[in-house]
């Protein structure tokens, strides 16, 4: 418990210590009365640590202030503070109804001590004191609960999105490289130049994919990098690994958060042409229009492999509905076709 509430209710105690003796049957408070009231309320410096040790602490102390013949002006708030950190921290069973027996018996033992008859309003004044100190405790405790499975969902899902990055933008990067290297190793005696552009452009693709990296460990957002520029660099990279590919688009305007889904299932399904086919035209089409983002890849490519979905194609669908939108996959006429349409928000 912070500091401020311990001190507060000393310096309460001082006040009234001072102001308001102690009207008959109670004793007034001297020194004892005065140091069961400040140990009482020093109690609370430890009660997020040891909530149940401390009630037990405090209300042992009332009971005996009690027994001694003082007023319980003090020495009665500390225990119902403790009962409500009890229900706040404690969710297992057992812990909260021994805190509930101990508050329990205090009440009884403070009405068998008190000098003074209680009367039937006091009593209410009990009951309500318990009664809010249970359900305030156990509202916090709640809020707490949801608080930490929210952040553990954040989390999850922040992980979620960092592996799916890596895997579009590295899977890509890396099988473009490999397609270069394959097509520099086989033209290297007949064509020196061409091997040699080749290896310079693997190391411009290495040197992006580390700088990605870098941004995707740093959970860092997506570049800032206009879609239609981003997508064109895309093009001429697998372009320069000997692959056809046309793209073609219309002016686009679209939040970052599209034009990340956009950019990252085009990156997924070209990759995916790259590594399920070795010749073959690919072929983008993008454009806007009526508040939604149409996008076609179709991969002209021959000898596909039999469909079996991976984490390319989850991917590419999570991306789509994480912004609202839909994606289909599959075998079309003219060789393997993604589409995907994605809503523009206003």
């Amino acid at each position: 418990m912070r500091l401020w509430l311990p001190g507060g209710l000393v310096a309460g105690l001082v006040v009234v210590s001072l102001l308001a003796p102690a009207a008959p049957p109670y004793r007034d408070l001297d020194a004892l009365g005065i140091a069961f009231s400040l140990a009482s309320a020093l109690c609370l410096l430890w009660v997020r640590t040891a909530p149940l040790t401390v009630l037990s602490g405090v209300c042992a102390i009332l009971m005996i202030n009690d027994a001694v013949g003082y007023p319980v002006v003090f020495v009665q708030w500390p225990p119902w503070l403790a009962v409500f950190v009890c229900f706040a921290r404690y969710g297992d069973r057992r812990l909260r109804t021994v805190s509930a027996l101990v508050t329990a018996l205090t009440v009884v033992g403070f009405l068998v001590l008190d000098p003074a008859p209680v009367d039937a309003f006091e009593l209410w004044g009990i009951g309500m004191c318990f009664l809010v100190a249970v359900v305030g405790g156990d509202a916090a405790h709640s809020r707490r609960a949801v608080t930490a499975a929210t952040k553990a969902r954040v989390l999850l899902e922040e992980r979620t999105r960092l592996a799916r990055d890596l895997h579009d933008a590295l899977g890509h990067s890396v099988n473009v490289m490999v397609l270069q290297a394959a097509v520099g190793q086989r033209v290297f005696t007949d064509n020196p130049d061409f091997a040699r552009e080749t290896l310079r452009q693997i190391e411009t693709l290495g040197r992006a994919s580390l700088h990605e990296l870098d941004q995707l460990l740093r959970v860092l957002h997506p570049e800032n990098t206009p879609l239609a520029t981003g997508l064109a660099d895309l093009a001429g990279r697998v372009r320069a690994a000997g692959r056809e590919l046309e793209f073609t688009t219309t002016d686009i305007n679209v939040p970052a958060g599209t034009s990340q889904a956009v950019y990252r299932i085009v990156q997924e399904a070209v990759t995916n042409a790259l590594r399920h086919t070795d010749t073959g035209r690919i072929q983008i089409d993008l454009e806007q229009s009526d508040g939604q983002i149409r996008l076609e890849i179709r991969n002209h490519g021959t000898g596909f492999p039999d469909l079996v979905p991976g984490h390319g194609l989850a991917n590419m669908r999570e991306r789509a509905h994480q912004v609202g939108g839909d994606l289909q996959a599959g075998p079309a006429p003219e060789g393997f076709l993604v589409r995907a349409i994605l809503p523009v928000p206003a």
